[in-house]
């Protein structure tokens, strides 16, 4: 098995330029559908993401290459409820008919069920299939697009019961007269100190040094006052 060619987000996106490994072949691109091809047929592709960048993604990269995955997309520091993700946007625009992405398991591609679905199904209308092999699930298969669809659902369902429980928490804790969240970062003498500040010209960068802040929280502070 030859080693896997990883592509991170913060590169450039990736061009097929040369022949499939063991191919022999100039892969097709977008629009060239002279030669019909099904669903898993063809290149396996993965495609593996970390939320925070101190995370380790050395386990997801391994059991992509173990997988026979040829090509490997990432992303690094990168939520999954965020709709922007350069890798995985490298990953699908590489794709070809036949292709196979792969994931070690679902969390990795998405945390939301409408966009699972809605990236699954523009899969399936490009000839591409999805596997995630935690799971031992293939959507080139129909037991496996069942699968996905209940896993996403419960996947959902969990994190609004979550969800739920925690504005439950947070509702009879004001009931009792406590307040969630974190503590003011600042006094409210500090906020009119720094509203006088920026009324004599200081800058946001200025007036965060003199507070001993960031530059964030005094524009937000600012922007509360002028409302």
């Amino acid at each position: 098995m030859g080693q896997a060619e990883t592509s991170e987000s913060a590169g450039a996106a990736a061009v097929r330029d040369a022949p499939r490994t063991g191919s022999g072949e100039t892969p097709r691109r977008n629009g060239d559908a002279s030669t019909p091809v099904s669903a898993g047929s063809g290149t396996l592709v993965g495609y593996a993401r970390v939320s925070t960048a101190d995370q380790v993604i050395d386990r997801q990269l391994d059991a992509l290459a173990e997988a026979g995955c040829s090509k490997i997309f990432t992303d690094h520091g990168v939520s999954g409820t965020r709709a922007t993700r350069p890798g995985l946007a490298d990953a699908l625009g590489y794709l070809r008919p036949g292709d196979t992405l792969v994931v070690q398991s679902l969390d990795r591609l998405g945390r939301r069920t409408a966009d699972l679905l809605q990236l699954v199904e523009s899969l399936e209308g490009r000839g591409v299939a999805f596997r995630i092999l935690n799971l031992g699930l293939d959507t080139a298969t129909p037991s496996g697009r069942l699968v996905l669809v209940v896993m996403a659902a419960l996947a959902e369902m969990e994190r609004e019961v979550l969800a739920e429980r925690v504005r439950d928490g947070l509702a009879a804790a004001r009931a009792r007269g406590r307040r969630g969240g974190r503590p003011a970062s600042l006094t409210a003498e500090q906020v009119e100190h720094l509203c006088v500040l920026a009324e004599g010209g200081h800058s946001a960068a200025a007036i965060a040094r003199i507070l001993g802040t960031s530059d964030r929280t005094v524009r937000r502070h600012l922007e509360r006052a002028r409302a």
